[in-house]
């Protein structure tokens, strides 16, 4: 089995090599391996090169079952050139319109707000379409009447599938579904979005359904999060909403993902969700726990999950004794806690 590593940029760097050394060992508890197969794309290339990646850069990933990805960005490079050259076409030509977050609070890693302890959620983000369309343009630039428009995509296909997918994770949990809308102020997707939704729900009895406006939402969140099973949103919402969890649950670097493609017709990939967080690169503090729970969604969604679950429980172990990075009220390093789960996995 392949997997792409793709470490990117910042403290891609470093908590890539350290979340690769915790899944070889959840697997070896069970004697099975993965082939790492290194790319060096990302901010560096695009330096020297002008591309994020080579023009067969999908043809390449293609031929491995998933995509470890650190992070994507640097200061010195627009956003639009390090996102829109890496990480959206991949998504994209992958088709991998699912962007699932889990956010769980940990051992040991106390919560800013009250009642954070509590929280644990599944974020299902619609991840192909919606706000983040490729269509709208500017014009007038530099003039008093410059003007910049963005067309929003939303369309029935897309938002079922993110919807049955969400409400599928409901019926094996918990059995709540929250819908992120908006749809008292944005007059025509919105409202669209909440009737598909509902339909969704509606096919299943075992799921109650309720739709909250996204400022509402995001306030509860903050204020009960411990209420919240799994929340369905769009593109937008979804990526504010997940990083806002994150931090509900001690620090977004705590937090994973899974860009998934369902079907399996295409390799999926995995990122935390911190970023390449430019302002602390190459000190060795980065908190590579977000790396390491996305290695563990990698590892469930290949078919590994007992080692997934030994993965799981032993970042879980190591948090509860103590062994925190500084945004966790720590003073481990990268590599330290690496090694103490690692250590705990050896067990």
């Amino acid at each position: 089995m392949s997997i792409a590593v793709l470490a990117g940029d910042g403290i891609g760097k470093e908590v890539v090599p350290a979340a690769i050394a915790c899944v070889d060992a959840a697997l070896a508890r069970h004697g099975s391996r993965v082939d790492w197969v290194d790319y060096d794309w990302g901010s560096d290339l695009y330096l020297k090169t002008g591309r994020m990646m080579p023009v067969d850069g999908i043809e390449t990933l293609a031929r491995h079952e998933a995509i470890f990805l650190g992070a994507v960005g640097l200061p010195e490079i627009p956003d639009t050139e390090t996102l829109w050259g890496l990480l959206i076409p991949i998504r994209r030509e992958f088709r991998q319109y699912i962007n699932l977050r889990p956010i769980r609070a940990l051992d040991g890693v106390p919560s800013p707000v009250a009642g954070g302890d509590d929280i644990d959620v599944v974020l299902v983000r619609e991840n192909n379409e919606g706000e983040y369309s490729e269509i709208g343009g500017r014009s007038y630039r530099g003039r008093p009447e410059e003007e910049a428009i963005q067309v929003n995509v939303f369309t029935r296909h897309g938002i079922e599938r993110v919807a049955r997918y969400a409400v599928g994770l409901a019926e094996s949990r918990g059995g709540r579904l929250t819908s992120a809308t908006k749809s008292n102020g944005i007059i025509h997707t919105m409202p669209f979005w909440d009737e598909v939704v509902a339909e969704a729900a509606a096919a299943a009895p075992g799921v109650a359904l309720e739709s909250i406006l996204i400022d509402a939402l995001a306030a509860r969140l903050v204020l009960d999060p411990g209420r919240f099973d799994v929340i369905v949103a769009s593109n937008l919402f979804g990526d504010i909403l997940s990083d806002l969890a994150g931090a509900i649950a001690g620090s977004i670097g705590v937090a994973p993902s899974a860009n998934l493609n369902p079907e399996r017709q295409f390799p999926s990939l995995f990122e935390p969700v911190h970023g390449s967080a430019p302002d602390i690169a190459g000190r060795g503090v980065a908190n590579p726990i977000g790396a390491i729970w996305t290695g563990a969604l990698m590892l469930d969604h290949l078919g590994h999950t007992a080692a997934a679950d030994d993965l799981t429980t032993a970042f879980r172990a190591v948090t509860k004794a103590g062994v925190r990075t500084a945004d966790l009220g720590g003073t481990a390093t990268t590599d330290q806690v690496s090694a103490a789960i690692v250590a705990e996995l050896a067990r």
